[in-house]
């Protein structure tokens, strides 16, 4: 559970530490006091996308940090080698710079946000006060129930046998073409494959000419330059050279060296001297070598340059290139002049593929049926206790559209129906419920959710709207009774789920120093009972302190209640 959130400078919460606890948590304050924020730090700790926008005017950074207790062994641990510490704790940390950049660590080590996304996600469920309106797009339906039906391996299983139909009808749709259309592509691919090869190209082949050309275009220069270094080092008709004059002084202090051990290490020196100019000779020779060329050697380099450079602007931007397009013709050449086996192997490879996908989708249409029934029974169940009590909930099941009947997520289309009233015919859901009733079926459907899920936080952020009166005494209760198995916070304006909150937060925004900034509090009894008041009718009178009074017992008294019965 989410134990400690600590904000710094995001918005206009300048600090805040707030301490939850287990069981039902609220948090309450005028429109515009800052509650969101608070849900959006929490959003920041489980790696939700943020911009530099939330930080704080004049600050460099914001940072959000978060210890979560109680944390279950998640999968996502052993994957990422580590865990909660010695006590079971678990410290996330995010800071947003002023550039944009993130940095997120968890129990001090440093992660990715997409990481922290993935922890996120296993720690906490956020239910928005938007997320109705998802209830409304029938595209999000089919994954609600697969959810519910816990369908991920029948359906990743399809998933890849779909995915071996396309492939092969992909590949079996780039064979068949014209008898006219071949037969122009195959006398491009053979024109182009004999040119290719008649240039008998080889990699590396253009650098080496290149250089070539080079040295042949300053051959003059070059071989002056290594002749008289030979000469130099050699000596001549009229001279000696270096490695003569080097080997007479080696022997002259060697000579030296029988009467002085400083003339024997001289000796020594002049060896060494001798022996890499005799390496250097050597050297100097062999290069000598390859300044020798035949007449027209550098014509024969400029032009074999020259059609290299034609076949580029055609074929490729290097010899490499090049090489792989005259193998990408050859495949492909053979690919058309063998298309009616490969075509034949094709069809087979298909109808199997189709035959395995066909049948792993009924399959996982059946889970989803039986998951469906379950689903609607849990549902009506959920909104009886709603204030719901005559609603009808049902899922209904289509055929997909388009080839085959299929694409990567089965066979079935479905949409939720719903009757509201007795006599009623079931129409989608987006047809006919209210604001409220959305509210409600939304609220149903996380916590039906939720129970096939380890996540041990529930976040609903104004789940409230459009509910009010004896509803909104059965949403609080139902919050309630979802927080007895799971830490549960929840944002609100109806006091009548604030009074059942077991631990209750007030948001207030204020000024100081000509600066807004905003506080999280939390309430002992007396302040929440003026807290409620003023969520009743803006006031603290003393009717409005009564009733809100009155809330508290009756909250209190039915908390008691239910958990004596438990």
């Amino acid at each position: 559970m989410l134990s400690l959130l600590h904000i710094e400078n995001i918005a206009v919460i300048s600090q805040a530490e707030i301490t939850f606890d287990k069981g039902f948590n609220v948090l309450t304050g005028e429109t515009g006091a800052g509650k969101s924020i608070v849900i959006d730090a929490i959003g920041a700790i489980m790696g939700e996308r943020t911009s530099r926008d939330i930080i704080r005017t004049g600050a460099k950074s914001a940072r959000v940090s978060a210890v979560f207790r109680e944390v279950p062994a998640l999968p996502w641990f052993e994957e990422q080698g580590m865990g909660p510490d010695e006590n079971g704790e678990l410290l996330i940390e995010r800071a947003i710079q002023g550039d944009g950049k993130n940095v997120c660590r968890v129990n001090g080590r440093p992660l990715l946000v997409t990481q922290l996304r993935e922890l996120g996600c296993q720690l906490v469920n956020v239910h928005g006060q938007h997320d109705g309106q998802q209830l409304l797009d029938e595209e999000c339906h089919l994954g609600y129930l697969d959810s519910f039906g816990r369908t991920e391996k029948s359906l990743s299983a399809f998933a890849a046998a779909y995915e071996k139909v396309r492939s092969a009808r992909r590949e079996l749709e780039s064979l068949q073409m014209g008898e006219a259309e071949k037969a122009r592509r195959m006398d491009t691919l053979t024109y182009q494959i004999e040119e290719l090869e008649r240039a008998q190209l080889r990699e590396g082949e253009e650098e080496e000419l290149s250089q070539r050309r080079e040295v042949l275009r300053n051959a003059e220069r070059l071989t002056d330059a290594v002749d008289g270094a030979w000469q130099a080092l050699t000596g001549g008709e009229d001279s000696e050279g270096a490695v003569s004059l080097l080997m007479e002084a080696e022997n002259r202090l060697a000579q030296g060296g029988r009467h002085s051990s400083g003339l024997r290490e001289l000796s020594e020196k002049a060896a060494q001297l001798r022996c890499d100019a005799d390496d250097l000779a050597e050297l100097v020779r062999d290069l000598r070598g390859t300044l020798d060329f035949y007449p027209g050697e550098l014509d024969e380099i400029e032009e074999r340059l020259d059609k290299l450079y034609r076949l580029k602007k055609k074929y490729g931007g290097s010899v490499e290139e090049m090489l792989a397009f005259l193998d990408k013709c050859r495949n492909e050449l053979d690919d058309i002049q063998f298309a009616e086996e490969r075509s034949a192997k094709l069809e087979k490879e298909l109808d199997k593929a189709l035959k395995t996908a066909v049948e792993l989708g009924r399959k996982l249409s059946d889970q989803r049926k039986k998951a469906a029934e379950k689903l609607a029974k849990r549902i009506q169940t959920e909104l009886k206790e709603l204030d719901m009590p005559r609603v009808q909930f049902q899922v209904e099941f289509g055929p997909k559209e388009g080839p085959d009947g299929m694409d990567a997520t089965g066979m079935d289309t479905v949409r939720f129906l719903m009757s509201a009233n007795m006599g009623e015919a079931l129409k989608p859901i987006n047809k006919i419920a209210s604001g409220g009733e959305l509210s409600r079926i939304m609220l149903a459907l996380k916590n039906v959710l939720a129970e096939t899920e380890q996540v041990s936080t529930l976040i609903f952020d104004e789940v409230d709207t459009g509910v009010s009166g004896r509803a909104a005494v059965k949403v609080a209760r139902k919050l309630f009774e979802v927080s007895r198995g799971r830490q549960v916070l929840c944002v609100t304006h109806l006091p009548q789920i604030a009074a059942m909150g077991d631990v209750h937060f007030s948001v207030e925004k204020g000024e100081a120093e000509g600066r807004t900034f905003t506080r999280v509090e939390r309430l002992d009894r007396p302040q929440r009972r003026e807290e409620l008041a003023r969520l009743s009718g803006g006031t603290s009178s003393a009717v409005m302190l009564e009733g809100a009074e009155e809330l508290l017992s009756t909250a209190e008294g039915y908390k008691t209640g239910a958990k004596a019965k438990k």
